[in-house]
């Protein structure tokens, strides 16, 4: 079996568009949903394309799942939560905390939101082993792959490869496009380009809040991964995980 993982796609129809055409050249077996589908500018539209897929799509529930939910009024929760019908918030609401698949070359992987626990911890590639160690205890397959963090990075934590997946919609990379992985034989990160200018048109007219700002720092620009990183960690270290 051969398997993408699409994470943290925050409602950008436009970037998730583009990578489910290169997936479906790639002739995957399934196709796993990290968590964090519809907190952003197109909700239900994003939903609607992924769950299209229909049974090769494996799905797992992220923490801006469970926010929509229950209508956590933030910035990329609290409008796309109201676009979203009650069907669609069920659906979101039953989805599980992790999947288990057999990928050729790899064997046994998890895949979860950002630990097999819970989908909120902080994990990024600057975390002390410890903390790895201790999110990971008891996990039985080879590989764990989450997103949460929206960086792509490996870490290799007492035997079990632990792989970022990056962000579909809203990635904290080197530069903009849209970030996912490949696994099967191997883990391969993958960057899809996408029309940035037609994204940016696309999203400010959508009536998301804050558009323009949204479209000029997670679109048409990205955060990098060094500084999204460090942000994490100090917020980290603030809700007392390291």
């Amino acid at each position: 079996m051969r398997v993408a993982a699409l994470y943290d796609v925050h409602g950008n129809l436009p970037a998730l568009e583009a990578v489910l055409e290169e997936v479906e050249r790639e002739g995957v077996d399934a196709v796993v949903v990290g968590g964090d589908v519809a907190a952003g500018y197109f909700p239900a539209q994003s939903l609607e394309a992924l769950q299209a897929l229909g049974e090769s799509a494996i799905w797992v529930r992220g923490n801006c799942e469970d926010e929509l939910v229950t209508g956590t009024d933030g910035p990329l929760t609290g409008w796309p939560s109201r676009q979203l019908d009650a069907d669609q918030l069920s659906f979101l609401g039953s989805l599980p905390l992790t999947a288990s698949l057999e990928v050729d070359g790899l064997g046994s992987v998890l895949f979860c939101h950002t630990t097999p626990a819970s989908n909120e911890p902080i994990l990024t590639s600057a975390t002390p082993e410890a903390a790895f160690r201790s999110h990971l205890a008891g996990v039985r397959e080879n590989v764990v792959v989450a997103g949460h963090t929206h960086s792509q990075f490996v870490r290799q934590v007492e035997g079990i490869r632990y792989v970022n997946a990056g962000s579909v919609g809203m990635p904290y990379e080197a530069q903009p496009g849209a970030y996912w992985a490949l696994l099967g034989p191997d883990v391969e990160h993958r960057r899809t380009a996408y029309d940035l200018d037609d994204a940016a048109r696309r999203i400010r007219a959508s009536g998301f809040p804050d558009a323009e700002q949204f479209v000029r720092e997670n679109v048409l620009d990205v955060p990098t991964a060094d500084s999204a990183t460090e942000l994490f960690e100090n917020m980290a270290r603030e809700r007392g995980e390291r």
